[in-house]
């Protein structure tokens, strides 16, 4: 592998992990534009596998999708460099408020420069969201497909449920009207403290198992460190919003509770507990992801995964907007920046998250 591959990788990713704000669906639109329209590192189509094979494993999705690209690009190596390239920027960030927030007992006021960050968010996740919707709606049924999951999504049914739903959906249908096709075979820490294990299994299980958005994480995180007495409910609060305004994965969160429970022993076993098994998912089904796509039966589930994965982005999209699109001031940051994505598609979705955070900062003075 060349030395200026690997180089490339990281560039890439330690740039997406110091400005990717917005949650997963913002991160996976901004990857699309640098991985597919700006260096031309694959296709829209392969690029969308990667994305429903990610919404098939527990984990950070968009953290699992920088690792596969990663690994596309630059095989093993690339695999490691891109998702810690993405993942350090935003445990560092972190770190830096976790020990404010130690110091000090509270966190600085920058709602006035996060208050235009979202609706721009939308713009860039939108503007991707329709050409990775023109490469998977493919024939009538998986626009049928799509539309039901997205029907069932806007009701509130588990994301989970949603992406293998729709997919063993298109394989029943795809078996019985090829019952003569046959399915292809796919073969594929000595210095800590008992606290310290503790820690780390606690983190290494919610990584493991773990399936959707900040929220859920909000509610594991919840369940093991809250009411079991090792972290107060608002230590907990406080480190969720960090994840949510920091960018890059808010499963960085973890690195703010670590530090605040044990240091910085504390933040090296959260967060490499929380994010180890992503690698090793990844690991594992990057190498499966080309091997269902050329058996015609795995690749109609694949297909319908993709196509329920741009459904849910469509719903987070939705989601985000009603909660942050609430008055004019955002709806003109929104309107810009839909203006700016879909007009001028050269200018990089970067530009328009800064351009997005000043406007809404010099608006808020008003």
């Amino acid at each position: 592998m060349q030395q200026g591959t690997l180089t490339a990788i990281g560039k890439l990713f330690l740039k997406l992990g110091l400005i990717a704000f917005g949650g997963p669906a913002a991160h996976i639109a901004m990857m699309r534009d640098e991985v597919v329209r700006k260096h031309n590192w694959m296709s829209d189509s392969h690029f969308l596998d990667l994305v429903g094979a990610t919404n098939l494993i527990p984990g950070p999705n968009s953290t699992e999708l920088a690792i596969h690209l990663g690994k596309e690009k630059g095989g093993w190596k690339g695999l490691l460099v891109a998702g810690l390239c993405f993942i350090l920027p935003a445990v560092f960030i972190t770190l830096f408020f976790a020990w404010l927030y130690k110091a000090y007992g509270t966190l600085p006021e920058i709602q006035p420069f996060i208050y235009g960050i979202k609706p721009a968010i939308i713009a860039i996740i939108l503007s991707a969201v329709y050409p990775l919707a023109k490469s998977s709606l493919k024939s009538n049924l998986l626009i049928g497909i799509g539309i039901l999951a997205l029907i069932v999504s806007f009701f509130g049914v588990n994301e989970v449920i949603v992406l293998f739903g729709c997919g063993l959906l298109a394989l029943a249908i795809h078996y019985f009207q090829n019952s003569k096709t046959e399915i292809k075979s796919l073969s594929p820490m000595g210095f800590l403290t008992v606290t310290n294990t503790k820690l780390f299994f606690i983190f290494l299980k919610i990584g493991s198992i773990l399936y959707g958005s900040g929220y859920v994480l909000f509610a594991f995180l919840d369940s093991e460190l809250v009411q079991t007495g090792i972290l107060p409910r608002q230590t907990l609060i406080d480190a969720i919003a960090v994840g949510q305004f920091t960018p890059g994965p808010v499963f960085s969160s973890v690195t703010f509770i670590g530090y605040q429970i044990n240091g910085g022993i504390g933040v090296l076993v959260a967060t490499i507990g929380i994010f180890l098994p992503s690698f090793v998912f990844v690991a594992m089904l990057n190498p499966l992801v080309r091997k269902m796509r050329s058996s015609k039966l795995l690749a109609s589930f694949l297909d319908a995964v993709n196509v329920a994965s741009v459904a849910l982005i469509i719903v987070v999209c939705f989601t985000m907007g009603k909660d942050s699109v609430t008055e004019w001031k955002t709806v003109l940051i929104a309107v810009l920046s839909l203006i700016i994505t879909f007009g001028f598609r050269k200018i990089n979705s970067v530009w328009v998250v800064l351009g997005g955070s000043l406007l809404g900062y010099l608006l808020s003075l008003l």
